[in-house]
């Protein structure tokens, strides 16, 4: 397969994130700030600095603790709430606009949280797909240290990129918005390298990625979705029997390996049908369909619409997935 670039390469073309720094929290105990569900296309992180923080979920479950280093994504955008975890009434909280972010401070006086907060931006339709194949929750330690104590490797890089935005965040450079906005882009994709390298992947394709003996089949779906696959084509890719190569899959992803291709086959078209004027019968044979009924069902099936709808929409709205000259959802009362 020459040519060829990895399977989260491939994806993040298929379906581009743009990310923005909205908030550099500076608080004291007692604090607590609840988030507001998220907007279409929008996937919500935290950067704990300094500190720590509970993570709290609106179904009432156990609160996670976050330390100074952890970073996580909420990959489904549910409402969620942040606290100091000592029960007392929260301190008010003020925001103070800055050229590149806005300032939250409190008048708390105990332990104190220095924490980033932003937003990862794309196509609504997009992000639907995406949360399909990934955990509702991602959650990484950038390194055990510092950028500069940490171990060479994907922990040491995103530390170092954390340790920009938070020298970026803190003082207003020249190009500084612009700064932030593409370290927050590629912090998506840092965060997603780590968790797929962690000792126990979350699930969906990370915890794909994270097997060495799957990753061919992955990266083969995502650069030839155009191919017709076979079961034991894959499972041959992976050195497993086909009934192997199955179930292994399945309890990976939690979807199919079929499913898996009709969904990237999906996305090839509705991209070629946003940027290009091709007819409907040449987007399905991009998309590896030799029928066009059979396309234009599975798209509909898929998608919500026709492939004809779809292309109206996306012209008619300009969705390109993006970075937005939105504001982020008011996050606390």
């Amino acid at each position: 397969m020459d040519g060829r670039t990895d399977w989260l390469s491939r994806l993040l073309d298929m379906f581009p994130v743009s990310g923005k720094l909205d908030y550099r929290c500076f608080l004291a105990a007692p604090w607590r700030i609840n988030y507001v569900p998220s907007k279409a296309g929008e996937i919500p992180y935290h950067i704990v600095l300094g500190g720590s923080v509970m993570l709290e979920e609106p179904d009432g479950g156990p609160g996670r603790q976050l330390v100074a280093g952890d970073i996580v994504l909420l990959m489904d955008g549910a409402p969620h709430s942040l606290h100091d975890g000592s029960g007392a009434r929260p301190a008010p909280l003020r925001d103070r606009p800055t050229l590149n972010v806005t300032v939250t401070e409190n008048d708390g006086t105990g332990e104190r949280l220095d924490m980033l907060c932003g937003r990862f931006i794309l196509s609504p339709a997009h992000e639907r797909m995406l949360r399909h194949y990934f955990p509702r929750r991602v959650v990484v330690r950038a390194a055990a240290n510092s950028a500069a104590t940490a171990k060479p490797g994907t922990g040491a890089q995103l530390a170092g990129l954390v340790s920009l935005m938070r020298t970026e965040s803190a003082v207003e450079n020249l190009g500084g918005l612009a700064m932030l906005n593409a370290l927050s882009t590629a912090l998506f994709t840092l965060t997603l390298r780590l968790a797929s390298e962690a000792a126990e992947t979350p699930g969906g394709l990370i915890a794909l990625a994270g097997n060495p003996r799957l990753s061919p089949a992955l990266t083969a779906l995502f650069n030839e979705p155009a191919r017709a696959w076979t079961l034991p084509d894959l499972a041959r890719l992976c050195n497993m029997s086909r009934a192997t190569f199955i179930r292994h899959f399945q309890d990976r992803l939690g979807r199919s390996a079929s499913d898996l291709l009709t969904d990237v086959r999906m996305a090839v078209a509705a991209n070629a049908l946003k940027t290009s004027d091709a007819s409907t019968g040449a987007v399905a044979e991009l998309a590896g369909y030799q029928s066009d009924a059979a396309f234009q069902r599975t798209f509909k099936q898929r998608m919500g619409m026709t492939p004809a709808q779809w292309r109206r929409q996306m012209r008619a709205t300009g969705d390109s997935g993006e970075l937005a000259e939105t504001s982020p959802s008011v996050p606390h009362e």
